[in-house]
C-alpha cells in the first residue's frame, strides 16, 4: 500500500498515544541571548499543533532544533522514542522528519517533478518505480499535476508554497515541519493552501505548524502552542490559548507577565 494511502486519522490527544516527536528541556543561547529556555514539546501520532508568538519568541528557532538545524545546549529531542538529538538535518529525515520553509528555495532549473523526485530519493527508499508513483501521488495531492513538467524557477508564489510542501511531502515523515507557509499568499491563496493541508491530516501525518496568520491556523489544528521569550506561555485548546490573558499581553503588550 502507498505510503499516502493510509486510513484517515482523526485528531488525536496528546494524553492518548506516546508522542512521535519530543524535545524536552530544549535551551539554546546564542551568546548571551537565551533564545529556548526550558521549552517541553511534543506532538502525538496525527496531531496538528500550531505555534505561535510574538516576533522573536523563539518560534522558528524551536523548529531549527527539532529539525536539526541547530543544536540545543541543552535537553534532548526523540522520535518514536529514538534519541535524536546529536543527528543531523538529512539523518533526521530519513528517520520521519520533514521540513517546509517561509521562503520556498526550489532547484529552479529543474522541472517540478524533479524537485519532488529529490525529495522523494533523498528521504525514502522506495525502488525506483514506487519513488515515482509516489511523487505522481503527492503532485496530485498539492494540485502541482498541471506544472509537473514546468521549470521551477517559472512558478509564481502559490505554485512555489506548493512545491515546497510536496517536496518535504515526498520524504514520507512522520511528522511535518511547516514554518510560515502562508506567509506572503492572499486569503483566497491562504484558503487553497489550507485546503491541501487539511488533506494531509487523513494521511496520519503529524503537523507543527508556525504562522502569524491565526486565522488560516486555527483552521487545521487541534492544539495551540503560544510562546514568548524563548519559552512556551500557553497551550492548549486554540480558542482557550487566544482568550488567554497572558497571550493577550504578549502579542499587545498590555500590562506585564505576572
Amino acid at each position: 500500500m502507498s505510503a499516502l494511502s493510509v486510513p484517515a486519522a482523526g485528531p488525536t490527544r496528546t494524553d492518548g498515544p506516546e508522542p512521535v516527536l519530543v524535545g524536552l528541556g530544549l535551551t539554546l543561547n546564542y551568546g548571551d541571548l537565551r533564545v529556548l529556555d526550558g521549552v517541553d514539546f511534543r506532538v502525538a501520532p496525527g496531531e496538528a499543533v500550531g505555534i505561535v508568538g510574538p516576533n522573536g519568541a523563539g518560534k522558528t528557532t524551536l523548529l531549527n532544533a527539532l529539525a536539526g538545524s541547530v543544536t540545543p545546549d541543552k535537553g534532548t529531542i526523540h522520535i518514536d522514542g529514538r534519541d535524536i538529538t546529536a543527528l543531523r538535518p538529512e539523518l533526521r529525515c530519513r528517520q520521519g522528519i520533514g521540513r517546509a520553509f517561509q521562503i520556498p528555495r526550489p532547484f529552479g532549473g529543474m522541472t517540478v517533478l524533479e524537485n519532488v523526485l529529490v525529495g522523494a530519493s533523498y528521504g525514502t527508499r522506495l525502488p525506483r518505480r514506487a519513488t515515482h508513483q509516489r511523487c505522481v501521488e503527492v503532485l496530485e495531492l498539492c494540485g502541482l499535476m498541471d506544472v509537473a513538467n514546468r521549470r521551477a524557477e517559472s512558478l509564481g508564489l502559490l505554485h512555489r508554497k506548493r512545491l515546497e510542501l510536496a517536496r518535504s511531502l515526498a520524504t514520507d515523515p512522520r511528522v511535518l515541519l511547516l514554518d510560515e507557509i502562508g506567509g506572503g499568499l492572499t486569503d483566497a491563496e491562504a484558503a487553497e493552501l489550507v485546503s491541501t493541508i487539511k488533506q494531509l491530516r487523513t494521511l496520519g501525518i503529524s503537523i507543527v505548524w508556525i504562522e502569524h496568520i491565526v486565522h488560516v491556523l486555527v483552521q487545521v489544528i487541534d492544539r495551540l502552542v503560544c510562546m514568548d521569550a524563548g519559552r512556551v506561555l500557553a497551550e492548549g485548546e486554540p480558542g482557550a490559548v487566544l482568550r488567554d490573558a497572558h497571550v493577550v499581553d504578549a502579542y499587545l503588550g498590555r500590562g506585564s507577565h505576572d
